[in-house]
């Protein structure tokens, strides 16, 4: 076999549409977009647009806060921490932080720190030192007879 040779199964792979190419291609003349009109012209942005009316989203009651400040944190499960353990991209035998579940993967960034949830099931003896945890986790973690800390949050934000 040589690499010419090698293609994909067919119907794997579907062709793009190529719009407004000829009448051959099913899709020529006026490319899809009908006769005239504001919606047969480039440029148009009228997704939210009703003619004059008060459009819906302006028309519905908004609700609700969305607070600057708030701290927004990674969450972690138990089951995953666990998961890493066995797969030994994480060892159970020093402290856990969360630069070393950054380092193995388990999470992709810190944000305003990292915070444990129980989901899943833990067997390995671990000590966690983490920004949050729910009390459910550091329960399950005690129970498989380790220990969680939780630290304060990083004063990055002080001027609050």
């Amino acid at each position: 076999m040589k690499l010419h040779e090698l293609s994909d199964n067919p119907g794997a792979a579907k062709k793009r549409m190529r719009v407004a190419r000829g009448p051959g291609s099913g899709k020529g003349k006026m490319g899809g977009r009908g006769i005239k009109g504001q919606k047969s012209r480039s440029g148009v942005s009228i997704n939210g647009y009703e003619g004059g009316q008060m459009p819906l989203y302006q028309r519905l009651p908004k609700r609700g806060f969305t607070k600057p400040n708030r701290r927004e944190y990674a969450v972690v499960n138990l089951g995953l921490i666990q998961k890493f353990i066995d797969a030994g991209k994480l060892d159970a035998k020093g402290t856990i932080d969360e630069d070393a579940l950054i380092a193995s993967g388990v999470v992709r960034r810190k944000r305003d720190g990292i915070r444990v949830l129980a989901k899943g099931d833990v067997t390995a003896k671990m000590t966690l030192a983490v920004t949050g945890a729910s009390k459910s986790a550091i329960e399950a973690v005690e129970k498989a007879g380790g220990s969680l800390t939780v630290t304060a949050p990083a004063a990055a934000d002080a001027s609050e």
